[in-house]
C-alpha cells in the first residue's frame, strides 16, 4: 500500500509532465502498463522507452490529476486529464481512469480505461478539415 504522501509525489510529478521521472522513480522494474484490453507492455525500461517517445512527438503536454483519488489498499484509481498538442499543432485530448496495484512503495501493475476515440488528433484551431 503506498504511503499518502508517496501518492502525492507521484501525482505531482504527472501534473508536472515528468512522465518518464514518474515511471523511473515510481514503477518496479517488473511494472506492467495494459491500454484498455490491449496486451500489456512489460518491464520499467520498456516502461520508459515507449512514455518517453510520446513525449518526443508531442510539443506540449498538459497533465491533471482529477481528484478524489481513490485508495483501498495496494490498489489506486487516479482520474486524469491530458492534452497533447504534437509537433504538426494538431491536438489530443484525453480523460482516463487509471487503475493501478502497488507493492508497497512501487506501482507493479497499471491499466488504462479511456475512449479510444479520444487518441486521434484534432487539426490545430482554425484549420479547416
Amino acid at each position: 500500500m503506498p504511503h499518502p504522501d508517496t501518492l502525492e509525489r507521484f501525482i505531482a510529478l504527472v501534473e508536472q509532465n515528468a512522465h518518464d521521472q514518474a515511471i523511473e522513480e515510481f514503477y518496479a522494474p517488473h511494472a506492467s502498463m495494459q491500454e484498455n484490453q490491449a496486451p500489456p507492455r512489460v518491464g520499467r525500461d520498456q516502461l520508459l522507452a515507449s512514455e518517453r517517445q510520446v513525449m518526443a512527438r508531442a510539443a506540449s503536454i498538459r497533465s491533471r490529476c482529477v481528484r478524489p483519488v481513490l485508495v483501498n489498499g495496494d490498489h489506486v484509481v487516479i482520474r486524469w486529464k491530458f492534452r497533447f498538442v504534437w509537433r504538426d499543432e494538431s491536438v489530443t485530448e484525453m480523460e482516463e481512469l487509471a487503475w493501478q496495484r502497488w507493492e508497497g512503495e512501487r506501482i507493479v501493475s497499471e491499466q488504462f480505461f479511456y475512449d479510444p476515440a479520444q487518441r486521434t488528433p484534432q487539426p490545430p484551431a482554425g484549420v479547416a478539415i
